[in-house]
């Protein structure tokens, strides 16, 4: 697991600190099923934030890596997307799949605008959390609403 600082004004450019750390631990630590964390989304339907494309370095260093999940926050909403390449094209063999859980705190939340092309599930409104199992070899999601919200998604994915 890894967390990182994909936040306003912490660069996560190409040759950054940041960036350049992360390639290192990745090489140095390489595991069966990675995930990584970080505030804002790479790729994101939603309305009042969408994709961030200056986490592209981020993407790319882990999708060289072979990493698997990816959770972020930021848009008040929820997104399931397809295993995804660094360009948000779908790739079932090597792809990433990312989660964008900001659905916490209070009721309400950001509208989702078009899906991009791997959006798989999207819900605006719906308070909760998602719960994440991991395997060796695979991980389980189950996003488990708030008492009196009816949305839910869940399913399983295989590590590379």
């Amino acid at each position: 697991m890894i967390s990182l600082a994909g936040d306003i004004g912490v660069s996560a450019s190409a040759g950054s600190p940041q960036e350049t750390w992360l390639r290192a631990d990745l090489a140095a630590h390489a595991s069966l099923c990675t995930l990584a964390y970080w505030h804002e989304p790479r790729f994101s339907s939603g309305a009042e934030h969408g994709s961030d494309t200056s986490l592209s370095a981020f993407w790319t260093d882990l999708y060289n890596a072979g990493a698997d999940v990816v959770l972020n926050g930021h848009e008040h909403n929820y997104e399931r997307f397809a295993p995804q390449d660094p360009l948000g094209l779908r790739d079932d063999a090597n792809g990433i799949r990312e989660f964008v859980v900001g659905t916490g705190g209070t009721l309400g939340g950001y509208s989702v605008g078009a899906p991009l092309p791997t959006s798989e599930a999207q819900n605006s409104g719906t308070p909760g959390v998602l719960a994440l199992t991991l395997h060796p070899g695979s991980y389980d999601w189950r996003f488990v609403p708030a008492a009196g919200f009816g949305f839910a998604d869940a399913g399983s994915g295989h590590c590379h």
